[in-house]
C-alpha cells in the first residue's frame, strides 16, 4: 500500500479530482489497498448497522468497490443493497462482486435518485479529508423512508473541523463510536495513516 495513494485520495480537490484518482486507483484498491492495510471501517459500519436493527432495502454510498457490501453478506444479511459512488471505474469493481441490485453514479452533494427508496442508508469511508463534507445529509435523507437505520462513517479528523458534530447533533436516536480504520497490517509496515480513527454515527431517518 503506498502512503502515497492514500495522500492523493485525501487531498481531493472536485469532482474531476476524485474521478482520475479512483479511476487510477480501482484495478488495485482491494488488494493494494483493502487487504495491504487490514481496512476494517466496512466491517465496523455493517456491524453497527445490523446492530441497529438495520434492514433492506439499503443504500450503500460511497460504495466504492463493494467492500460493505462484502461485510454485510458475510455478516448474513440477504436484503437488497444498491450501490452508489462518484467513480464508475470503482462501481465497475463493485458489479464484479455480484452483491448489488443496481449499481448507481451519481454525485452526492447534488439531489439524487429514487427518493423515499430505503429502510437503510449505510457508508464507509466517503466522509473523509477531501471528500465530502455534511452538506450531503440532507439529499441521503432524502432517499429514504420514515425511520430507516443510517449507519455512516466519518473519519475522526474531520468530525469538527468539517462540522459533523454540529450537522448530526439532536438527530433521532443518535449514537456514536469511535472505531480504528486499519488494523494490524497498516502499523506493521509503517503506514503513516495506520492509526488513523472514524467515528460511525448511527441514527434514524430524521
Amino acid at each position: 500500500m503506498s502512503d502515497k495513494t492514500l495522500d492523493s485520495a485525501y487531498s481531493i480537490a472536485g469532482p474531476e479530482d476524485c474521478l482520475r484518482i479512483y479511476g487510477e486507483w480501482a484495478h488495485t484498491y482491494d488488494d493494494d489497498f483493502a487487504a495491504g492495510m487490514d481496512y476494517r471501517l466496512p466491517a465496523l459500519v455493517g456491524a453497527a448497522f445490523l446492530a441497529a436493527g438495520g434492514e433492506g432495502p439499503v443504500l450503500d454510498v460511497g460504495a466504492g468497490t463493494g467492500l460493505l457490501a462484502v461485510a454485510l453478506t458475510s455478516m448474513g444479511f440477504r436484503d437488497e443493497i444498491d450501490g452508489l459512488d462518484l467513480s464508475p471505474a470503482m462501481l465497475a469493481r463493485a458489479g464484479e462482486k455480484g452483491l448489488y441490485r443496481s449499481l448507481l453514479q451519481a454525485d452526492i452533494t447534488r439531489p439524487l435518485p429514487r427518493n423515499g427508496a430505503y429502510q437503510g442508508v449505510v457508508s464507509s469511508g466517503t466522509f473523509t479529508h477531501g471528500h465530502v463534507g455534511p452538506e450531503a445529509l440532507p439529499h441521503l435523507f432524502a432517499t429514504a423512508l420514515p425511520e430507516a437505520v443510517f449507519a455512516l462513517s466519518v473519519n475522526a479528523a474531520v468530525w469538527v473541523s468539517l462540522g459533523f458534530d454540529r450537522a448530526m447533533k439532536g438527530l433521532p436516536g443518535l449514537t456514536l463510536s469511535e472505531v480504528p480504520v486499519y488494523g494490524e497490517a497498516a502499523a506493521r509496515q509503517g503506514a503513516a495513516h495506520a492509526g488513523d480513527r472514524a467515528v460511525i454515527a448511527v441514527f434514524r431517518r430524521p
